[in-house]
This record gives C-alpha cells, structure tokens and sequence, in this order.
C-alpha cells in the first residue's frame, strides 16, 4: 500500500523539508482588510506581523475550504492507495473536521485523518515522522499508531508577550490588559483537551521563557532523547540565542527553530515565545 501524508499549513514546515519527505499541504487563510491570503503560499509570516502593524483592525482567519481536501485527496488518489491527513487541534479549528468530510467523499483512496491535538511545529513532528514512515514503505496502521506514541510525550508551551493583541482579539478585557501590562505579566498557555488554555502567569519575560525551560527538563530528568523545537513570532535572533543556550544545557535533546506564521501568529501576537517537544 502506498502511503501520501498531507498536512495543513500551521505545521510551518518549510517548503523545502515538505518536497524532501513529499508532504502535502493544504493552506489555511488569513483575511488583512479585503484581501485573503493562503498562508505560506500568498504571504511569509514576516510580511504577516508588518503589514499587521498598520492595521486598525485584527486580522481574521479561515479553515481551508472542503473543496481544497478534496481536489488534493483526488489528485493524490491517482497514485496513493491511503493518505494520512494530519492537521491542528480540533479545538481550535474545523480543518480536522474537513479532512474527514474530504475523504468520505473521494473514491479510491482511504483517507485518515489524525487530529494532532496541538498546533505549529509541534504538529510537524507528527507530520515529518508519518512522512519518514510512508517513504519506508509502511501503511497508515503503523503510522498512526506511532503518532498515538508520541503523542503520549508531547508537550507545548506559549509565552505571549503583548497581552493588548490577546484583547483586540477579544480573549482578555481591557482591565485585565490594563493589570497585566503594569505588572509585565507574561501568560504562559498551554494545549488541554484540544484546546488552548492559560498555564501560568509569570511576571517578566526572561522568567516566562526560564519557566517553560524548566518544564522541558522535568521531562528529560527522566531519560531518553527528546526532539524539541523553539517557535517564534518575528524573534529570529532571541530564538537563536535560546537555542545555544539550551543545548548547552540538554545535550540528550534535539532543536529546532520554528515560528509562528499568520494563521497563529494573528491569535498570539508579534514577540510571543514557545517550545514544544516529545520523546524520541
């Protein structure tokens, strides 16, 4: 059986890594004014937080259209026998929920659809292990039951940095933004059932950062190797520096850098800040 893997764009795997390991992607869209954009196809998530700036009002966002599923499932289904469609929290958006209407209604091809629970670079880690699996030539079984695995260990934590973003998108009223921000309050928010919630309040963001460090390493107390990623919102260099730092720290965990593209980056604002990961 010959396996295709597809992918939503909140993955941000960079395009290069998707033609590498054949991961297909089906973009979600953010709306800035009048003009829909696919993201990382129509716009860069650095375009994204600059063209943000100069806008009154927040920018909206869109699941990918059902029709989009399934023009992709058809095309895949002329050379695949099964897909594995593996897309951000069901919590957070319909585009699980539109990959499984998708596939009832394509022929010839079993589609499965994994709702990963979580989002950004921490959802391409389930993406590029089904997409390192499919190319050795193993079905959509053990695929999803490896992705059942590491899901047990995979964590993600999100520090915001600009809590007035969180209150034009209307997830804090203005007195809370208005506390928060005298007392340099960094809310760090994690995925629970499928969903975003608050984790912990930490004053200063040198404190939030060490904070969701500290939680990677009560995890890699325990032993073996973990894969972790750090994922930011137009913070490049800080996400570098933090790189350096930890792996000095972690010599049994892998790192990578990601960031937050429109789709997210619209929810939590320029300069937010996280790491996720699992064990290997």
């Amino acid at each position: 059986m010959k396996t295709a893997v597809v992918t939503d764009s909140t993955a941000y795997i960079p395009e290069l890594i998707r033609k590498q390991f054949h991961i297909h992607m089906v973009p979600l869209q953010v709306v800035i004014g009048d003009e829909a954009y696919r993201e990382e196809i129509d716009i860069t998530a650095d375009e994204f937080y600059d063209v943000v700036k100069t806008e009154d009002k927040l920018p909206t966002t869109s699941q990918p259209p059902t029709g989009l599923f399934i023009e992709k499932y058809e095309q895949l289904a002329k050379e695949y026998d099964a897909v594995v469609s593996i897309h951000l929290s069901s919590g957070i958006s319909g585009t699980y929920q539109g990959a499984i209407s998708a596939g009832d209604m394509v022929e010839g091809l079993d589609v499965y659809a994994f709702d990963s629970e979580i989002s950004c670079y921490v959802q391409g880690f389930y993406v590029l292990e089904a997409a390192k699996m499919a190319l050795d030539g193993k079905g959509p079984d053990e695929i999803l039951a490896r992705l059942e695995v590491i899901k047990q260990s995979a964590r993600a934590y999100f520090m915001v940095d600009d809590l007035a973003h969180l209150q034009r998108g209307g997830r804090l009223n203005s007195a809370q933004v208005l506390i928060g921000s005298l007392l340099q309050v960094k809310p760090i928010l994690h995925f629970v059932d499928k969903v975003i919630v608050p984790f912990e309040k930490i004053r200063t963001r040198k404190k939030a950062m060490k904070r969701i460090a500290d939680l990677l390493g009560q995890d890699v107390a325990q032993g073996g190797m973990y894969k972790a990623v750090i994922i930011h919102a137009k913070r490049e260099e800080e996400a570098k520096d933090w790189k350096e730092e930890l792996e000095a720290i972690y010599p049994n965990v892998e790192f990578d850098i990601s960031y937050f593209g429109p789709v997210i980056g619209t929810h939590l604002g320029e300069g937010s800040m996280a790491m996720g990961w699992y064990k290997l």
